[in-house]
């Protein structure tokens, strides 16, 4: 079950190990790498991006939001428009600078006659480094957050996900360390050092936050890391080291990798693989009933919560939880309707009796 207390000792989890309840108490793993995300020390970049974006489409700026898009299109610049950000969207970020890096020829044209005070900024060199490497970076974490949501993941598809992600750390980190740095995953570092020529110590200073959020992604999933042995043998049981796994499971795990069957079924994967028969692998339907039971995270949770609000809003405030439980069902069940056979049935001529 996902869990949102970083102790293992308070809340709902508190109570279940004080019942003797033994179970993996993970905590939210989008939610924590939103926490590792907050780590990187770019507040002046993101500050003054926010200011300079709120100037031109902030509050009642709508003439000069309008002027802006104009422009834009008139220009024929990537994109036709800013991105407001919010802290409350953990990706607005991302998208916000990755905007923002983009037009950061046609701001200053657009707003010369206006706050030519605040575009003195895009003109530093070490400045503009700063922005590009929080929009890179914060690209890579936005796409890591795209992956890790979803509603048929399993705690293994999570751990995939992180774990790819630390891997893609250690690789970056390496890129930083010795001149010149390697850019090839961060395309607005390498544009602006091809417009510079020159700073190559101000990118190398970078790997330092490369570490610091390495840091904290080694840290914050030991819960996830602690259940490494039992997602391999979800994973891939025909493959896993029998003695590293519970005793409990060992000797249905020997006939289980010992059976001609089930070797036939060693490209399957997953949830695919674990039909079992239940007179002859009990323990091991049970393990493989608990991993794909198990929430990595609160996403189903939080967007079933956003389905109700935008399903018993302030025009149907008058539904009844009856109708409510009934149209949850229907807004979070997958249905493929087939248009074509309602259409062809309804043309039909009704044959009177």
């Amino acid at each position: 079950m996902a869990h949102l207390r970083c102790r293992e000792d308070t809340g709902f989890a508190g109570l279940l190990r004080q019942s003797g309840v033994k179970c993996p108490i993970l905590h939210c793993i989008i939610h924590q790498e939103a926490l590792c995300a907050k780590t990187l020390n770019f507040g002046h970049v993101m500050d003054w991006v926010t200011k300079v974006t709120n100037i031109i489409r902030g509050g009642n700026r709508s003439l000069c939001h309008r002027r802006l898009i104009t422009f834009l299109d008139e220009v024929d610049a990537e994109y036709g428009d800013l991105q407001l950000h919010t802290d409350i969207r953990w990706m607005s970020r991302g998208k916000c600078l990755e905007r923002f890096f983009a037009l950061r020829s046609e701001i200053p044209v657009f707003l010369e006659n206006s706050i030519s005070a605040h575009c003195g900024k895009l003109k530093d060199t070490k400045f503009l480094y700063d922005m590009a490497f929080l929009t890179d970076i914060s690209a890579h974490l936005n796409h890591l957050n795209t992956l890790l949501q979803g509603r048929d993941q399993t705690v293994c598809d999570l751990y995939s996900h992180m774990t790819a992600f630390q891997r893609k750390l250690v690789l970056f980190i390496d890129g930083f360390s010795s001149p010149p740095a390697n850019l090839a995953h961060f395309p607005a570092c390498a544009e602006i050092r091809k417009e510079s020529r020159q700073c190559e110590i101000q990118i190398q200073k970078y790997r330092a936050d490369l570490e610091k959020l390495q840091e904290q992604f080694n840290n914050r999933f030991q819960d996830f890391h602690k259940m490494q042995p039992r997602i391999a043998l979800f994973t891939d049981p025909l493959s896993a080291a029998v003695s590293a796994q519970p005793s409990e499971l060992q000797l249905e795990l020997c006939e289980l990798q010992a059976d001609p069957f089930f070797q036939a079924k060693r490209n399957k994967r997953g949830i695919s693989f674990w039909i079992l028969p239940e007179a002859c692998f009990p323990r091991l339907r049970d393990f493989a009933l608990s991993m794909a039971s198990m929430f990595g995270s609160t996403y189903i949770c939080e967007s079933s919560f956003s389905n109700m609000k935008h399903i018993k809003s302030k025009e149907r405030n008058r539904l009844t939880n009856e109708t409510l439980f009934y149209l949850m069902r229907i807004g979070t069940t997958k249905i493929d309707i087939d248009i074509q056979s309602i259409v062809s049935q309804q043309a039909k001529p009704q044959v009177s009796h």
